[in-house]
Protein backbone atom coordinates (compact mmCIF):
# COMPACT_ATOMS: atom_id res chain seq x y z
CA UNK A 1 0.00 0.00 0.00
CA UNK A 2 2.81 2.60 1.02
CA UNK A 3 4.82 1.60 -2.01
CA UNK A 4 1.44 2.70 -4.27
CA UNK A 5 1.06 5.73 -2.50
CA UNK A 6 5.18 6.73 -3.18
CA UNK A 7 4.34 5.92 -6.56
CA UNK A 8 1.08 7.60 -6.89
CA UNK A 9 2.79 11.35 -7.77
CA UNK A 10 4.97 10.04 -9.94
CA UNK A 11 1.47 8.84 -12.19
CA UNK A 12 0.38 12.70 -12.68
CA UNK A 13 1.08 14.05 -15.67
CA UNK A 14 0.31 17.86 -16.06
CA UNK A 15 0.58 19.31 -19.58
CA UNK A 16 1.86 22.62 -20.22
CA UNK A 17 -0.93 24.41 -21.58
CA UNK A 18 -2.89 23.39 -18.08
CA UNK A 19 0.22 24.62 -16.24
CA UNK A 20 -0.41 27.67 -17.98
CA UNK A 21 -3.72 28.24 -17.38
CA UNK A 22 -3.02 27.63 -13.55
CA UNK A 23 -0.09 29.88 -13.63
CA UNK A 24 -2.41 32.51 -15.64
CA UNK A 25 -5.06 32.17 -13.07
CA UNK A 26 -2.80 32.62 -10.27
CA UNK A 27 -1.68 35.43 -11.01
CA UNK A 28 -5.09 37.04 -11.39
CA UNK A 29 -5.95 36.01 -8.15
CA UNK A 30 -2.89 37.97 -6.79
CA UNK A 31 -3.60 41.16 -9.18
CA UNK A 32 -6.93 41.54 -8.24
CA UNK A 33 -6.69 40.46 -4.31
CA UNK A 34 -3.94 43.13 -4.15
CA UNK A 35 -5.34 46.16 -6.36
CA UNK A 36 -8.66 45.09 -4.34
CA UNK A 37 -6.51 45.86 -0.74
CA UNK A 38 -4.74 48.76 -2.08
CA UNK A 39 -8.11 50.50 -3.33
CA UNK A 40 -9.78 49.45 -0.08
CA UNK A 41 -7.13 51.18 1.85
CA UNK A 42 -7.26 54.13 -0.64
CA UNK A 43 -10.99 54.60 -0.09
CA UNK A 44 -10.70 54.79 4.08
CA UNK A 45 -7.74 57.33 4.12
CA UNK A 46 -9.45 59.92 1.14
CA UNK A 47 -13.17 59.33 1.83
CA UNK A 48 -14.24 61.31 5.04
CA UNK A 49 -17.94 60.76 4.37
CA UNK A 50 -18.72 57.57 6.17
CA UNK A 51 -21.98 56.73 3.80
CA UNK A 52 -19.73 57.49 0.49
CA UNK A 53 -16.99 55.15 2.25
CA UNK A 54 -18.93 52.62 2.62
CA UNK A 55 -20.94 52.45 -0.88
CA UNK A 56 -17.60 52.81 -2.41
CA UNK A 57 -16.10 49.79 -0.49
CA UNK A 58 -19.06 47.71 -1.49
CA UNK A 59 -18.82 49.03 -4.97
CA UNK A 60 -15.43 48.11 -5.16
CA UNK A 61 -15.69 45.02 -4.17
CA UNK A 62 -18.25 43.80 -6.40
CA UNK A 63 -16.24 45.50 -8.97
CA UNK A 64 -13.56 43.31 -8.21
CA UNK A 65 -15.36 39.97 -7.77
CA UNK A 66 -16.51 40.70 -11.57
CA UNK A 67 -13.73 41.32 -12.98
CA UNK A 68 -12.15 38.48 -11.62
CA UNK A 69 -14.77 36.12 -12.20
CA UNK A 70 -14.38 37.92 -16.11
CA UNK A 71 -10.70 36.83 -16.24
CA UNK A 72 -11.58 33.61 -15.11
CA UNK A 73 -13.77 33.09 -17.85
CA UNK A 74 -11.28 34.04 -20.53
CA UNK A 75 -8.28 31.95 -18.96
CA UNK A 76 -10.49 29.04 -19.28
CA UNK A 77 -12.59 29.79 -21.97
CA UNK A 78 -11.24 27.39 -24.15
CA UNK A 79 -10.85 24.77 -21.65
CA UNK A 80 -13.96 24.94 -21.10
CA UNK A 81 -15.82 25.01 -24.58
CA UNK A 82 -13.66 21.49 -25.12
CA UNK A 83 -15.28 19.91 -22.40
CA UNK A 84 -19.19 21.06 -23.11
CA UNK A 85 -20.68 18.64 -24.57
CA UNK A 86 -18.99 16.30 -22.26
CA UNK A 87 -20.77 17.60 -18.71
CA UNK A 88 -24.13 18.15 -20.24
CA UNK A 89 -25.40 15.84 -17.14
CA UNK A 90 -23.40 16.88 -15.06
CA UNK A 91 -24.59 20.82 -15.82
CA UNK A 92 -27.76 19.27 -15.68
CA UNK A 93 -27.33 18.26 -11.79
CA UNK A 94 -25.12 20.97 -10.85
CA UNK A 95 -28.10 23.58 -11.71
CA UNK A 96 -30.62 21.40 -9.81
CA UNK A 97 -28.17 20.99 -6.72
CA UNK A 98 -27.11 25.01 -7.08
CA UNK A 99 -31.16 26.53 -7.78
CA UNK A 100 -31.32 28.43 -5.00
CA UNK A 101 -27.66 30.39 -5.78
CA UNK A 102 -29.20 30.45 -9.73
CA UNK A 103 -32.09 32.29 -7.59
CA UNK A 104 -29.89 34.77 -5.78
CA UNK A 105 -27.79 35.21 -8.83
CA UNK A 106 -30.97 36.37 -10.63
CA UNK A 107 -32.68 38.20 -8.49
CA UNK A 108 -29.32 40.47 -8.21
CA UNK A 109 -29.70 40.91 -11.84
CA UNK A 110 -33.39 41.94 -11.57
CA UNK A 111 -33.02 44.48 -8.58
CA UNK A 112 -29.97 45.90 -10.16
CA UNK A 113 -31.64 45.80 -13.49
CA UNK A 114 -34.83 47.49 -12.21
CA UNK A 115 -33.06 49.85 -10.12
CA UNK A 116 -35.24 49.22 -7.21
CA UNK A 117 -32.92 50.30 -4.87
CA UNK A 118 -29.74 51.28 -3.32
CA UNK A 119 -27.14 51.64 -0.14
CA UNK A 120 -28.83 53.77 1.90
CA UNK A 121 -32.44 52.77 0.86
CA UNK A 122 -35.30 51.88 3.25
CA UNK A 123 -36.84 49.01 1.70
CA UNK A 124 -39.75 45.98 2.80
CA UNK A 125 -40.13 42.99 0.86
CA UNK A 126 -42.20 40.41 3.27
CA UNK A 127 -41.75 40.71 6.82
CA UNK A 128 -38.50 42.25 5.90
CA UNK A 129 -37.84 45.85 6.52
CA UNK A 130 -34.98 48.21 7.43
CA UNK A 131 -32.36 49.87 5.92
CA UNK A 132 -29.95 48.64 3.07
CA UNK A 133 -26.40 48.72 4.27
CA UNK A 134 -25.09 46.08 1.95
CA UNK A 135 -25.43 44.58 -1.32
CA UNK A 136 -23.80 41.59 -2.67
CA UNK A 137 -24.07 38.82 -5.66
CA UNK A 138 -26.20 36.26 -3.59
CA UNK A 139 -27.62 38.59 -0.54
CA UNK A 140 -28.73 41.85 0.60
CA UNK A 141 -28.28 43.13 4.35
CA UNK A 142 -30.53 45.58 6.27
CA UNK A 143 -30.59 47.22 9.54
CA UNK A 144 -33.96 46.05 10.40
CA UNK A 145 -36.53 49.23 11.50
CA UNK A 146 -39.49 47.95 13.48
CA UNK A 147 -41.73 46.36 14.84
CA UNK A 148 -44.23 46.25 12.35
CA UNK A 149 -44.74 48.99 9.76
CA UNK A 150 -46.22 51.73 11.49
CA UNK A 151 -42.91 52.04 13.70
CA UNK A 152 -39.49 54.01 12.13
CA UNK A 153 -36.95 52.98 15.01
CA UNK A 154 -33.99 50.54 14.33
CA UNK A 155 -34.55 46.83 16.43
CA UNK A 156 -30.55 46.62 16.66
CA UNK A 157 -30.61 43.35 14.77
CA UNK A 158 -29.14 42.81 10.91
CA UNK A 159 -31.10 41.02 8.65
CA UNK A 160 -29.07 39.22 5.26
CA UNK A 161 -31.93 38.40 2.91
CA UNK A 162 -31.15 36.15 0.01
CA UNK A 163 -31.72 37.50 -3.29
CA UNK A 164 -33.57 34.57 -4.72
CA UNK A 165 -36.78 36.67 -2.51
CA UNK A 166 -36.76 39.39 -5.37
CA UNK A 167 -37.47 37.08 -8.45
CA UNK A 168 -40.46 36.12 -6.73
CA UNK A 169 -41.64 39.30 -4.62
CA UNK A 170 -42.27 42.85 -4.81
CA UNK A 171 -40.21 45.33 -3.37
CA UNK A 172 -41.32 48.70 -1.57
CA UNK A 173 -38.73 50.98 -1.51
CA UNK A 174 -39.81 53.78 1.41
CA UNK A 175 -37.31 55.78 -0.05
CA UNK A 176 -37.83 56.53 -3.57
CA UNK A 177 -37.93 60.16 -3.70
CA UNK A 178 -34.13 60.52 -2.11
CA UNK A 179 -33.46 63.53 0.23
CA UNK A 180 -37.15 63.89 1.20
CA UNK A 181 -39.96 61.82 0.98
CA UNK A 182 -43.82 61.23 2.72
CA UNK A 183 -44.72 59.88 5.92
CA UNK A 184 -48.45 59.23 6.20
CA UNK A 185 -50.17 58.25 9.69
CA UNK A 186 -53.67 57.52 11.19
CA UNK A 187 -55.28 58.79 14.24
CA UNK A 188 -58.25 57.07 15.09
CA UNK A 189 -61.39 58.92 17.14
CA UNK A 190 -64.48 58.04 17.69
CA UNK A 191 -67.79 59.83 16.14
CA UNK A 192 -68.47 61.08 19.25
CA UNK A 193 -65.25 62.84 19.64
CA UNK A 194 -64.09 66.33 18.85
CA UNK A 195 -62.68 65.05 15.89
CA UNK A 196 -62.76 67.98 14.13
CA UNK A 197 -61.07 70.13 16.81
CA UNK A 198 -58.15 67.63 16.32
CA UNK A 199 -58.50 67.81 12.32
CA UNK A 200 -57.59 71.44 12.88
CA UNK A 201 -54.75 71.14 15.48
CA UNK A 202 -52.82 68.54 13.51
CA UNK A 203 -52.79 70.75 10.13
CA UNK A 204 -51.69 73.93 12.32
CA UNK A 205 -49.05 71.83 14.06
CA UNK A 206 -48.09 69.66 10.56
CA UNK A 207 -47.40 73.10 8.72
CA UNK A 208 -45.35 74.92 11.75
CA UNK A 209 -43.09 71.71 11.70
CA UNK A 210 -42.69 71.35 7.91
CA UNK A 211 -42.49 75.04 6.94
CA UNK A 212 -38.52 75.88 7.68
CA UNK A 213 -37.86 72.97 4.53
CA UNK A 214 -41.35 73.24 2.94
CA UNK A 215 -39.93 74.91 -0.36
CA UNK A 216 -36.89 72.58 -0.15
CA UNK A 217 -39.19 69.70 -0.30
CA UNK A 218 -41.20 71.34 -3.11
CA UNK A 219 -38.07 72.03 -5.52
CA UNK A 220 -37.00 68.66 -4.36
CA UNK A 221 -39.88 67.12 -5.66
CA UNK A 222 -40.49 69.34 -8.71
CA UNK A 223 -36.73 67.95 -9.80
CA UNK A 224 -37.69 64.27 -8.81
CA UNK A 225 -40.54 64.12 -11.04
CA UNK A 226 -39.19 65.75 -14.08
CA UNK A 227 -36.77 63.20 -13.59
CA UNK A 228 -38.91 60.43 -13.69
CA UNK A 229 -41.35 61.99 -16.12
CA UNK A 230 -44.55 62.07 -13.00
CA UNK A 231 -46.67 64.82 -12.29
CA UNK A 232 -45.06 67.08 -9.46
CA UNK A 233 -47.27 66.26 -6.12
CA UNK A 234 -48.44 68.47 -3.39
CA UNK A 235 -46.19 68.67 -0.73
CA UNK A 236 -47.72 70.68 1.63
CA UNK A 237 -49.53 68.71 4.99
CA UNK A 238 -52.95 67.58 5.05
CA UNK A 239 -54.65 66.06 7.23
CA UNK A 240 -58.12 63.40 5.57
CA UNK A 241 -60.98 61.93 6.78
CA UNK A 242 -61.47 58.21 7.03
CA UNK A 243 -64.23 55.84 8.19
CA UNK A 244 -62.94 52.27 8.42
CA UNK A 245 -66.17 51.19 10.36
CA UNK A 246 -69.27 52.85 12.02
CA UNK A 247 -68.89 54.67 15.15
CA UNK A 248 -65.45 55.07 14.38
CA UNK A 249 -63.30 57.80 12.57
CA UNK A 250 -59.78 57.91 11.46
CA UNK A 251 -57.67 61.23 10.42
CA UNK A 252 -54.97 60.07 7.77
CA UNK A 253 -52.18 62.62 8.64
CA UNK A 254 -49.57 63.02 5.49
CA UNK A 255 -46.49 65.34 5.83
CA UNK A 256 -43.20 65.50 3.92
CA UNK A 257 -40.14 64.35 5.78
CA UNK A 258 -36.65 63.07 5.41
CA UNK A 259 -36.75 59.32 5.05
CA UNK A 260 -34.59 59.33 8.78
CA UNK A 261 -36.97 61.51 10.37
CA UNK A 262 -40.61 59.96 10.04
CA UNK A 263 -40.76 58.48 13.77
CA UNK A 264 -38.71 62.22 15.28
CA UNK A 265 -42.09 63.97 12.78
CA UNK A 266 -44.71 61.75 13.85
CA UNK A 267 -43.89 61.55 17.65
CA UNK A 268 -44.04 65.62 17.84
CA UNK A 269 -47.29 66.25 16.13
CA UNK A 270 -48.94 63.38 18.02
CA UNK A 271 -47.20 64.50 21.36
CA UNK A 272 -48.63 68.18 20.77
CA UNK A 273 -51.55 67.46 20.14
CA UNK A 274 -52.63 65.40 23.12
CA UNK A 275 -50.69 66.83 25.76
CA UNK A 276 -51.81 70.34 25.29
CA UNK A 277 -55.66 69.53 24.21
CA UNK A 278 -58.47 66.85 25.26
CA UNK A 279 -61.04 65.67 22.04
CA UNK A 280 -63.13 63.15 24.26
CA UNK A 281 -66.46 63.82 24.15
CA UNK A 282 -67.37 64.03 28.17
CA UNK A 283 -70.39 63.24 30.09
CA UNK A 284 -72.30 65.67 31.86
CA UNK A 285 -71.97 66.22 35.58
CA UNK A 286 -74.76 64.85 37.84
CA UNK A 287 -75.31 68.45 38.79
CA UNK A 288 -75.68 69.49 35.29
CA UNK A 289 -78.28 66.70 34.67
CA UNK A 290 -80.34 67.77 37.87
CA UNK A 291 -80.43 71.24 37.08
CA UNK A 292 -81.71 70.23 33.19
CA UNK A 293 -84.32 67.95 34.33
CA UNK A 294 -85.23 70.86 37.23
CA UNK A 295 -85.92 72.98 34.27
Amino acid sequence: MYDMLDRLPANIVISDSVLRLLLSTGILIVVVVVLRVLMARFIRQKVASHELRRKWLVNSRNGFLLLMLLGLVLIWGAELRTLALSVVAIAVAFVVATKELILCVIGSIIKTGARSFGLGSRIQVKDFRGDVIDQSLLTTTILEVGPGQNVHQRTGRMVVIPNAIFVSEPVINESFTYEYGFHVFTVPFKLNDDWRGAQKVLLEVANRLCDPYIEVVRGHMSNVSMYRGLEVPSVDPRVTIQVPKAGELHLVVRVPVRPGEKGFIEQSILSELFTHHDFQNKPDKPGDQESDSGN
